[in-house]
């Protein structure tokens, strides 16, 4: 006898939507410990059951302000909230191929029974941040992060956006998480005991995002680039906030704040910048390879017809003023279509490159002409930069 299936579920299709809003603050200010600023204690919600805080400090950090610990416990003790013992972790890219840093931190969520109403406050350079980020929205699926980033590239990019990550295989941010902190807190105090060549690396990003989203912006770097190369405090913190409202403006309004989709217009001058790192074994800072990223996607788009060669002189001129150096050893090593192919991996398998079709307008490509793009790393290679700068000197 022959069994009659009665239900037929073959046309059923339930379509799941729904949309979450995300909002978090990004706060500039100064001397965020002491005791009469409020910017800090205002975020920390004592309505909370325990609402626990637990600090994770950058090495170099600690080095360089060796009060900061007991203020920080000074500060919250003052506004009776529980203050758990600080994690100091190694500074700089290192942390993110440690491979004992999750553990550290997962242990001491564990241990002080850190639930998802605490906080973890991290104070360091952007690797530290991106790290202890990505450790922060793994723990029961997200403590709530609140970023201190200590660098000019961390504040005015990669320390307001939604990115956490560490490396894997040496291979960066290879494994990470799209979780927007709970908050941002810009304190400019702690750039001050940055080293030149930390200050400058962080200029590099605030040029990517006016060369793409900016003339105006490019416009004011460019003439206040003698200022910016002395570190002149005003000319450091408007470039620093315009960098950071583009930045978070981009994530509000692209439509693709997570990047599920392959462009990445932010990216400019990435690609071969995150290859560059890698090739120098990370002697070379994220914002010295993009700077190099920039001079030499500048060049091809200049080669191939999209953007004036005045307007690339100029963005040379802005580098080379700046004190950046874009002919690196490192530039010998690169394979452009090995680490093209990589990049390509990266965005999900199809490629997509930000160029320029002049400054202030970025556009993307699905392709690249690797003939051409090796011609223009080796148009630095042989120091044609030098005479471009020349020219418009």
């Amino acid at each position: 006898m022959t069994q009659t299936n009665l239900y037929d579920y073959s046309s059923v299709n339930i379509r799941q939507q729904f949309t979450v809003r995300f909002d978090y603050p990004v706060l500039f200010t100064r001397q965020s410990f002491n005791l009469d600023n409020p910017t800090l204690i205002d975020l920390i919600n004592n309505l909370d059951e325990s609402p626990k805080l637990l600090p994770v400090i950058d090495s170099e950090v600690v080095k360089s302000h060796p009060d900061l610990v007991n203020q920080i416990h000074d500060y919250f003790e003052t506004q009776a909230v529980p203050t758990l013992p600080e994690i100091i972790i190694q500074g700089g890219e290192a942390c993110k191929n440690d491979d004992t840093l999750l553990d550290t931190i997962y242990q001491a969520v564990e241990t002080h029974a850190i639930d998802r109403h605490s906080y973890i406050l991290v104070i360091g350079g952007g690797a530290v941040v991106d790290a202890v980020g990505f450790a922060a929205a793994t723990a029961h699926r997200g403590i709530r992060l609140i970023r201190m980033p200590t660098t000019v590239l961390g504040q005015n990019d990669a320390g307001v956006g939604v990115k956490n990550a560490i490396n894997y295989h040496k291979r960066k941010n290879y494994l990470g998480t799209f979780v927007p902190p709970f908050a941002v807190v810009n304190d400019f105090s702690l750039l001050n005991t940055l080293t030149q060549r930390d200050k400058r690396s962080g200029i590099s990003e605030a040029i990517k995002v006016a060369l793409i989203k900016d003339q105006p912006f490019f416009n004011e770097l460019y003439q206040q680039r003698h200022l910016l190369a002395k570190f002149d405090d005003k000319a450091m913190e408007n470039m620093i906030i315009k960098g950071a409202k583009w930045h978070l403006h981009h994530i509000a309004t692209s439509g693709d704040a997570f990047e599920f989709g392959s462009a990445r217009p932010l990216d400019f001058g990435h690609w071969s910048a995150h290859k560059l790192e890698e090739l120098s074994n990370n002697e070379l800072r994220h914002g010295e390879a993009v700077a190099i990223g920039i001079a030499m996607d500048s060049i091809y788009s200049h080669k191939q017809g999209h953007l004036s060669e005045l307007e690339l002189k100029h963005i040379l001129v802005l580098l080379n003023t700046l004190g950046f150096e874009l002919n690196h050893p490192a530039l010998q090593l690169l394979n452009v279509e090995q680490a093209l192919a990589e990049f390509k991996e990266h965005l999900g398998g199809r490629l997509c490159i930000t160029l320029l079709n002049g400054i202030g307008d970025g556009f993307e490509v699905n392709e690249i002409n690797t003939q051409t793009m090796i011609e223009s790393v080796q148009a630095i290679q042989n120091n044609q930069i030098k005479q471009y700068v020349e020219q418009v000197a």
